[in-house]
């Protein structure tokens, strides 16, 4: 289903599989959970052996997106909150999951999302709100 942004020449640093540096995500829906895995490599990095917290944002905000961008929306990222209360580490495989909160008058959407260590622990916690849009007028 990640044919929803269409062509293979998109260079988006969260899912295009084309971006040499990107994070080649790659999105599924699992009831009504949006969910990838991430396992970070050394170079992203921030204090030694943990996840650097702009790449952990990264990782959230794309995700969020992909629930909607699943259910054929588009949208844009209007503003974001993060709450990091454990450190993310590197080598480590993560699952990233985001949900729909609430929609407002039909443009704005309340997302949810969450990183989940293995054994369960979360990690990061995350809220945004995302702005429907005319992908044609960008």
């Amino acid at each position: 289903m990640q044919s929803r942004i269409k062509g293979g020449d998109h260079m988006c640093f969260g899912c295009s599989p084309a971006n040499p540096i990107g994070l080649k995500l790659k999105f599924e829906m699992d009831g009504d959970l949006c969910r990838t895995e991430f396992e970070a490599r050394e170079e992203h990095q921030g204090w030694t052996g943990y996840m650097h917290g702009g790449l952990i944002a990264a990782l959230l905000d794309e995700t969020m997106a992909w629930w909607l961008w699943l259910k054929d929306i588009s949208i844009m990222t209007v503003e974001m909150s993060t709450r990091y209360s454990l450190g993310v580490p590197i080598k480590t495989k993560l699952v990233v999951e985001s949900w729909c909160e609430d929609e407002k008058k039909g443009r704005l959407f309340m997302m949810g999302g969450r990183i989940v260590l293995p054994g369960g622990k979360v990690a990061v916690k995350a809220s945004a709100k995302f702005m429907r849009i005319d992908p044609k007028q960008i």
